[in-house]
C-alpha cells in the first residue's frame, strides 16, 4: 500500500524580506500537491480558474480564483493543477511573529492578531474583496522590499475589515503545534485525497495510522469535529461537484468516478450537501462543454 508521506514544509523567507513571496505562472505551483503544513501563515490568489479547497477538515470547490488565508500548523493542500485553468498564483508565508513579538500587540496593528486567530480555521475571501486584494498582492512582485512590506500591512489589515468572507473549519479543528497530530492526520488526509474513488475500509485507515477502529473513530472525530465517513463522503461530493460544472460526463459516470457505490445514495448525499439535485446543480453551473 503506497501512502503519500505527510510533509512539514521548511520556508525560508524571500531574499531581503522578512517574508516568503513567490508568483507562480499558471499551475508551476506543483510542490504542495500533499497535504502538509508550517508554522507560517499562508495568503494564497488564484487568479481565474476553478478547483478544489482542501484546508484542514474542509473541502469544497472554488471557480473564478481564490483568496485564503490559512493559519498556523493549519494542514492543506495545493490549489492549483494542470486542470484549475488559472491564470497565475500568488503565494505569501509570513511568521506570526515576522515582525517582532510585540509589533501586532500595537494598539495600531492589534486587529491583524485578531485576523490571524480567525485564520486558525482557514478564511476564503469572495466578492469584491478577492478581486481588490488579489490585484494588490499582484501588484507586490514589483515593488521595492520596503514598499512590498508596506503593501503586505496594508493587505492584512483590509482583510481583517473585510465582511466578504467564510470560516472555513468553522465547526473547529483542534490540530495546532503537535506534531504526531499533525503527522497522523496528514497520512489520513493523503490516503483519502488518493483514494477517495475507491472503498475505503474503516479498518485499513485505522490500521494505517496503528490505530484499532474505536479508537480512531474517536480520535478523527475529537480532531476533525465529523466523522470519517462523513470526511470521505464530502471529498466525494467536492469531487462530484467539480466534475458536473466542469466534465461533459453522464450523472451516472460521475457518481461512480466520484466513489459512490450507490446512484439513490448519491442523490440523497449530493442533495444535503449543496441543496440541489445533481442535476440542478449542473444546470447552475454549465461550463464551455455546454
Amino acid at each position: 500500500m503506497k501512502i503519500a508521506t505527510p510533509s512539514f514544509e521548511v520556508i525560508e523567507p524571500s531574499f531581503g524580506s522578512s517574508f516568503y513571496f513567490s508568483k507562480y505562472d499558471v499551475n508551476a505551483n506543483n510542490k504542495a500537491h500533499v497535504w502538509h503544513y508550517h508554522p507560517e501563515i499562508e495568503l494564497v490568489f488564484v487568479n481565474g480558474g476553478s478547483g478544489k479547497r482542501q484546508i484542514g477538515s474542509h473541502i469544497s470547490y472554488y471557480t473564478d480564483g481564490d483568496l485564503i488565508l490559512i493559519g498556523s500548523h493549519l494542514p492543506h493542500c495545493g490549489f492549483t493543477n494542470q486542470e484549475t485553468g488559472n491564470k497565475n498564483e500568488t503565494v505569501i508565508q509570513l511568521k506570526p511573529d515576522f515582525l517582532g513579538n510585540d509589533f501586532f500587540g500595537m494598539p495600531e496593528t492589534r486587529n491583524i492578531l485578531g485576523l490571524f486567530n480567525r485564520a486558525k480555521a482557514g478564511i476564503a475571501f469572495s466578492g469584491e474583496t478577492k478581486q481588490r486584494i488579489g490585484k494588490k498582492i499582484e501588484m507586490m512582485e514589483g515593488q521595492a522590499q520596503f514598499d512590498r512590506l508596506l503593501s503586505m500591512l496594508e493587505i492584512l489589515n483590509e482583510l481583517e475589515q473585510s465582511t466578504d468572507f467564510k470560516i472555513l473549519n468553522a465547526e473547529g479543528f483542534s490540530v495546532e503545534t503537535k506534531v504526531e497530530d499533525n503527522s497522523r492526520i496528514n497520512m489520513v488526509f493523503n490516503y483519502v485525497k488518493d483514494h477517495f474513488h475507491e472503498p475505503i475500509a474503516l479498518e485499513d485507515i485505522a490500521a494505517l495510522v496503528s490505530m484499532t477502529e474505536p479508537s480512531f473513530c474517536r480520535y478523527f472525530k475529537k480532531i476533525t469535529n465529523k466523522t470519517f465517513t462523513k470526511f470521505v463522503n464530502e471529498y466525494r461530493l467536492v469531487h462530484a461537484s467539480k466534475l458536473l460544472a466542469e466534465k461533459p460526463m453522464s450523472i451516472t459516470e460521475i457518481c461512480f468516478e466520484s466513489g459512490f457505490n450507490n446512484f439513490s445514495y448519491f442523490n440523497k448525499s449530493f442533495r444535503e450537501f449543496t441543496g440541489k439535485s445533481p442535476s440542478e446543480y449542473r444546470m447552475e453551473h454549465k461550463s464551455v462543454f455546454n
